[in-house]
């Protein structure tokens, strides 16, 4: 879940030289490569998760070479933020690639991907959430291949050690609180979570908030809204009721829950892959997480979408090479072999049918807060996770205005 920020500026920066040499992606004056009909040699590159996910995509690839009289070859990315900005800037991307949530932004910024998302069936199916994900400038650019959501995760036997009940899951934060008081009563850690905005800004959504605007285009985290969940996350974490994984020893909120070291943690419906391989004795429960003091509920969503290169030269094709990766189908066997959910709403009532612990997980589909949606953010948003990281001591206002300041130098008011 951790990208190298050394890698994400050498990849940004050769972006942005390609463009500012005057090769900019959508440069049809001979930087566009020539259409080829018929048969395509499409180059495919993702992100994998693992080999299941490798041999999925492998095999529905084949699947669809076959039929169509095409070559798609998937090529497994080492990293693949530094391999597309190295492709890119050597005008040789690949056809068809993964693009980060939190990353389209800056591809679509500069020309660099073909907006095809108009040319898929039933485009509408897909979460509304997710489509504004992959929004710039007000046009859909790409369809997104899954999601994940956050969703809180209770370990049953400290649940019960505490004397707590099935009526004592919170729903509300006051509840949240309160359960938590009584963990803590009994020498166990009530709640574990990630110190990035990758979790604490769940908090936000549910109080009606977030860092920037729906478009991406202006800086909007210092709101009464944001300094109120800020408010909350930090009394949680000064009275002891939350803490960091780096204070349970832990890498991540998932194996601080695994260990037993917390009752709780708020991770996304990865950990049901983790909790299998690493903590298979761990009985728990999952459950959507509580709503704000308005009654809002909010979860943060993650997704990829499928990236067409502008500049490929078998447009046409990939886009129906897109078109049978994403159809409801084919997204469930995705979710079966590598345990991703589906994008598409029309996939939900099938997937849940076959997965059922996963409900609170699908469920926060529909209300899923997607990433920060604008380029060249990636300085200051490492510079908020600092921020975030001494909240427990800080000032939450101080960090919303900080956050402001910086954004707006980038975002340019």
């Amino acid at each position: 879940m951790k990208r190298s920020r050394l890698v994400t500026a050498v990849a940004a920066a050769l972006l942005l030289t390609t463009t500012a040499c005057g090769s900019g992606f959508d440069d049809d004056q001979g930087g566009a490569a020539q259409q080829s009909a018929g048969p395509a040699d499409l180059k495919i590159l993702i992100a994998s998760s693992g080999d299941a996910e490798t041999k999925a995509v492998t095999d529905a690839a084949a699947k669809w070479a076959s039929a169509s009289g095409s070559k798609a070859t998937v090529t497994p990315a080492q990293d693949i933020t530094q391999q597309l900005g190295q492709a890119f800037a050597g005008s040789t991307p690949p056809d068809v690639f993964y693009i980060d949530a939190a990353r389209f932004a800056d591809y679509a910024s500069v020309g660099a991907l073909e907006p095809y998302a108009d040319k898929i069936t039933n485009v509408d199916d897909f979460y509304p959430n997710l489509r504004q994900t992959f929004t710039y400038d007000g046009k859909v650019y790409c369809v997104p291949k899954d999601t994940s959501t956050l969703a809180l995760e209770i370990n049953t036997e400290l649940w019960q050690q505490a004397g707590l009940t099935d009526a004592d899951i919170p729903t509300t934060w006051d509840q949240l609180t309160a359960a938590a008081q009584k963990i803590k009563a009994k020498g166990t850690v009530p709640l574990a979570i990630g110190d990035t905005r990758d979790r604490i800004g769940a908090f936000l959504v549910q109080n009606g908030g977030w860092w920037t605007g729906p478009d991406g285009k202006q800086a909007t985290a210092d709101t009464p809204q944001n300094e109120a969940a800020l408010t909350y996350v930090q009394g949680l974490l000064k009275d002891g009721l939350a803490k960091f994984p780096k204070q349970l020893d832990a890498g991540w909120g998932g194996e601080a829950f695994g260990k037993g070291k917390a009752a709780m943690v708020i991770e996304g419906n990865w950990i049901k892959g983790a909790m299998k391989a690493d903590f298979p004795t761990v009985k728990y429960t999952v459950h959507e997480l509580p709503a704000g003091p308005t009654g809002t509920k909010g979860t943060l969503s993650f997704t990829q979408c499928w990236g067409i290169a502008a500049k490929s030269k078998f447009k046409d094709q990939a886009v129906k090479f897109v078109e049978a990766m994403t159809t409801g189908d084919q997204q469930l066997e995705f979710a079966t072999a590598f345990g991703v959910m589906p994008s598409r709403q029309s996939a939900q009532a099938q997937y849940t049918a076959k997965f059922p612990e996963d409900a609170p997980f699908i469920a926060g589909a529909a209300y899923g807060h997607g990433p920060v949606n604008a380029p060249k953010m990636d300085t200051v948003l490492a510079d908020l996770d600092t921020g975030l990281q001494g909240l427990a001591t800080s000032s939450p206002k101080a960090v919303l205005q900080r956050f402001d300041k910086n954004a707006k130098t980038v975002l340019g008011g």
